[in-house]
């Protein structure tokens, strides 16, 4: 389901939304993503992908294909793991929450890392934010390279 466009004006400057992933995760999974959903202003510093949404794009209103990646805006996740579940291919960083969604995520078929892990994140000035977070990962090849970031369930 694709769904309305959310945003109506191109982002200009760093939100609270604005974390990226370091270049050590991507390391890890050892992967190539089709597509990263949710990308910062200017593209994925470090996610080795083909393409990438940025919240211009805004990759709710798009369409999705192969595998994806996906960090999502912390500040409304809900719609954003819906999208995921649907798509049925990929991994997604993923805050740790009490919200229905999250459950909606851990009643579903994805692998999720148990923990939750502490994590640094790179802001858009290269300083290290820490939230406690979470891996989902759908697809065989995906749940294998989230289970060398931590323990599944």
């Amino acid at each position: 389901m694709i769904q309305q466009q959310l945003f109506g004006q191109p982002q200009t400057e760093l939100t609270s939304d604005d974390y990226y992933t370091p270049k050590w995760v991507f390391d890890t999974l050892d992967l190539e993503f089709d597509l990263d959903v949710a990308s910062p202003p200017g593209g994925p510093p470090f996610v080795p992908c083909e393409r990438y949404f940025t919240k211009e794009d805004d990759g709710l209103a798009q369409d999705w294909f192969g595998r994806v990646w996906m960090n999502p805006p912390f500040s409304k996740t809900q719609p954003w793991i819906e999208r995921f579940l649907e798509h049925g291919n990929g991994i997604a960083l993923i805050p740790s929450s009490n919200g229905a969604w999250f459950d909606m995520l851990w009643q579903s078929e994805a692998a999720l890392t148990i923990g939750p892990k502490k994590f640094d994140f790179v802001n858009g000035s290269g300083h290290g934010i820490p939230r406690r977070i979470h891996f989902a990962a759908l697809g065989d090849e995906n749940v294998a390279a989230i289970s060398r970031l931590g323990i599944i369930r």
